[in-house]
C-alpha cells in the first residue's frame, strides 16, 4: 500500500493513483474490470483519472459500478474530446465551450453524480499526439470562462489543464488551477520549468506517459541501462524505478499509471514505497532527456 501523500484539489491523496484508460482492455469482462478497480482501492488508491471517451464510456461505467461513497475516491475526469466510434480515430476533438459543457454533462451522467470533483481541460498544445486545427482552435480564455461558470454552478469542483504550454498555464493561473497533466518522464523532461511553477503554486503535477514510449520513436525509460542497473540493485522492476523517480522529482507529483493486469497494478502501487538514494538518483538524473514533441495527425 502506498503511504506517500500530497494535497490535491483541497484534500490529501495517496501519490499513486490509477489511470482508467486501460480498463477498456477488459471490455469483454465487466466483472474483471470492476474487480481490478476494487483491488486498487484495497491497495490504497484514492484518486482515479478517467474520461467519457475512454472505451466509449466503458471506463466511467466501471467506475460507477465499482466505487462506493465510503471509498472516498477522488474521480478526476477530462474534457476536450468526445468518443467517435465510427471515425478514423476513436475520438474527435471537442474544444469549443459548448462542447466542453456537453462533455461535462456526459461525464456527470455516465458516472452517476451531480458534481465532478476535478475536470481537466485537454488542450493538446504540447506533447505527443494530435493538435487542434481549423475550427477546433479555440482560445484558452474562452474555455476557462465556461469551466469557471460550471465551477460556479457547482457542476465541477476544480479545474485542471492537460497538454498545456508554460505560457498557457501562466495565463490560466488567475482562474485557479488544481493540477496539470502533461507528458513527462525520466527520458522526456521538456517541462521542468512548468513543474517548478506548479510546485511553487501548489498545483499537482500529474504526468501522463510516465515511462515515455507512448508512440513509435519516443524514448522509453525502461530501455535505459541506468534504469535497469538501479532496478537490479533494488530488486524491483525497471518500470517501478521509472515511477519512483517521478515521485522523487518533486513532492507535488502524483502518478496515475494504468493497467488491466492485477499483478501490474500491485507493482505500480508498490512504486510509492521505493526509496532511491543519492547515488541512484544521480545515475538516473544523468540520463539524457529527449523531447516528447512528436505530433501525430
Amino acid at each position: 500500500m502506498t503511504t506517500l501523500t500530497a494535497p490535491f484539489a483541497g484534500r490529501t491523496v495517496s501519490r499513486v493513483g490509477y489511470g482508467a484508460l486501460q480498463l477498456q482492455r477488459l471490455h469483454h469482462s465487466r466483472d474483471e474490470a470492476v474487480a481490478l478497480l476494487r483491488r486498487a482501492v484495497e491497495l490504497g488508491v484514492d484518486h482515479v483519472d478517467t474520461a467519457q471517451f475512454y472505451g466509449f464510456g466503458f471506463a466511467n461505467q466501471v467506475i460507477r459500478e465499482a466505487l462506493r461513497p465510503a471509498d472516498d475516491v477522488l474521480v478526476v475526469t477530462k474534457v476536450g474530446a468526445d468518443p467517435d466510434p465510427g471515425g478514423p480515430m476513436p475520438l474527435r476533438l471537442a474544444q469549443h465551450p459548448e462542447q466542453l459543457r456537453a462533455s461535462v454533462e456526459d461525464n456527470l451522467r455516465s458516472l452517476g453524480v451531480d458534481r465532478l470533483p476535478v475536470v481537466n481541460l485537454r488542450r493538446l498544445d504540447s506533447g505527443p499526439g494530435l493538435r487542434p486545427d481549423r475550427d477546433q482552435v479555440v482560445d484558452l480564455d474562452d474555455q476557462l470562462e465556461v469551466l469557471t461558470a460550471l465551477r460556479d454552478e457547482g457542476r465541477i469542483g476544480a479545474i485542471g489543464l492537460s497538454g498545456v504550454t508554460l505560457d498557457g498555464l501562466r495565463r490560466a493561473l488567475p482562474a485557479g488551477i488544481a493540477c496539470v497533466q502533461n507528458a513527462y518522464s525520466l527520458v522526456s523532461r521538456d517541462d521542468e520549468d512548468m513543474l517548478r511553477l506548479c510546485a511553487a503554486e501548489g498545483i499537482a503535477w500529474v504526468p501522463f506517459f510516465p515511462l515515455g514510449g507512448a508512440f513509435p520513436g519516443l524514448p522509453k525509460a525502461t530501455d535505459e541501462p541506468a534504469v535497469h542497473a538501479v532496478a537490479e540493485s533494488l530488486g524491483v522492476t525497471p518500470s517501478q524505478v521509472g515511477l519512483a523517480w517521478l515521485l522523487h522529482r518533486s513532492p507535488n507529483v502524483l502518478l496515475i499509471p494504468g493497467t488491466a493486469d492485477p499483478a501490474h497494478l500491485e507493482a505500480n502501487t508498490a512504486a510509492g514505497g521505493i526509496t532511491l538514494d543519492a547515488e541512484a538518483l544521480a545515475a538516473l538524473d544523468a540520463i539524457e532527456s529527449r523531447s516528447a514533441e512528436v505530433p501525430l495527425g
